[in-house]
């Protein structure tokens, strides 16, 4: 039978929000019933607990602690809006590669604070290989996006290099969660 979940086996000491843990770290302990939840969320953030309970199984006051649990042990981070770009006449979205010249802690933490603040960046992704990030932006014409990669990325002193390529479709993947019988 599978251990239920509780506190105590899924809090991760220090887990931030930010970056992935360290490859060493044990994942939580998460049965069945945690993984059907975790697919519900995923589709419908908004459920309310007692539709939640309903279409799990399981009563409204353990749905209740369980995603309690959940969050608290960092398994589920925070609940968005799926905002769709082009329904805010962002029609335009592009992958921008960023290539630094220089990789100091300093100047690597001030490129950070300053892509965050760039009105149209919706993801940045730090990664290893050529290229040091990979921006997920969205705008509303191809003269703003110039003006983001211009204006905000190349005038930054440690940016050597930018490539944009634009975006023709997005879609979601299959996701991390494992296939869960609603049975």
């Amino acid at each position: 039978m599978a251990e239920a979940t509780t506190t105590k086996n899924l809090r991760r000491p220090g887990r931030r929000d930010a970056g992935p843990e360290p490859a060493d770290a044990r994942p939580p302990a998460l049965d069945r019933t945690d993984l059907r939840l975790l697919a519900e969320l995923s589709e419908n953030g908004r459920l309310t607990n007692a539709a939640l309970a309903a279409r799990v199984g399981i009563a409204e006051s353990t749905c209740s602690q369980r995603v309690r649990v959940l969050r608290e042990s960092g398994v589920v981070r925070r609940f968005t809006a799926d905002v769709d770009p082009a329904a805010l006449g962002l029609g335009i979205q592009a992958v921008v590669k960023v290539r630094l010249a220089t990789h100091g802690r300093d100047h690597v933490h001030a490129f950070q604070a300053l892509v965050r603040e760039i009105p149209g960046v919706l993801v940045i992704f730090h990664v290893a290989g050529e290229d040091d990030y990979l921006l997920h932006v969205a705008v509303e014409s191809a003269t703003a996006l110039r003006d983001l990669v211009l204006e905000h990325l190349n005038v930054h002193p440690i940016v050597r290099h930018t490539e944009t390529q634009l975006v023709f479709e997005v879609f979601r993947g299959a996701g991390i969660l494992p296939a869960v019988s609603r049975s």
